[in-house]
């Protein structure tokens, strides 16, 4: 199959083909319950969702197949703040990222979920979100538990905050002003 997956639901024999299984292994997968999946009306045939696949495949300490990781190319930018947003997306498309812009929480899940970014930025003092609580939540997502996490602060955060921000799970943590040129050189260092 090629890199570039695209599609949001598997067939059987996809799923057979990435795992090196027969197709009734994996409809017997699915009919013990152990692979969640629905069958389309009419004819019957199973479909699973990927986001349901990754979850089985970690589940049973299966490898994720390489069609199936992240585009390390892919950041997500959680920026409450516009002109930050603007300066951050900027230099990363200039390093030839691809970017997405979340302006609030609830974008941010939604986007999280579809873009399937390789590592985001998450500005922790934005209104109505606990940087920390936000955090643990993206790391609690199976979808979301391969994406590396930056956590952009205020210069004014205490070591303390700083130090509870890398305990739920921050990969990072950049303080502000950010530089578009420190920013790349860290996205890169963390995308691989």
């Amino acid at each position: 199959m090629a890199r570039n997956f695209n599609k949001r639901n598997l067939t059987t024999g996809d799923i057979a083909k990435l795992c090196g299984v027969n197709f009734r292994t994996v409809i017997r997968w699915i009919q013990r319950g152990h692979l969640k999946a629905f069958q389309l009306p009419g004819r019957g045939d199973n479909r699973v969702q990927v986001a349901d696949f990754i979850d089985f495949l970690n589940e049973n300490h299966m490898p994720i197949p390489e069609e199936l990781q992240p585009s390390a190319r892919r950041v997500l930018i959680v920026e409450g703040d516009t002109q930050s947003a603007a300066v951050m997306e900027t230099a990363l498309r200039a390093a030839g990222f691809e970017t997405r812009l979340a302006t609030d929480g609830f974008s941010a899940g939604a986007l999280a979920s579809s873009f399937d970014p390789n590592v985001m930025t998450v500005d922790v003092g934005m209104k109505g979100i606990d940087g920390a609580q936000a955090i643990r939540l993206m790391r609690d997502d199976a979808r979301l538990g391969l994406a590396k996490i930056i956590a952009v602060t205020s210069a004014s955060t205490s070591k303390k905050k700083r130090d509870e921000l890398l305990a739920a799970g921050a990969d990072e943590v950049l303080t502000r002003p950010l530089r578009g040129a420190d920013l790349v050189e860290k996205i890169t260092d963390l995308a691989g």
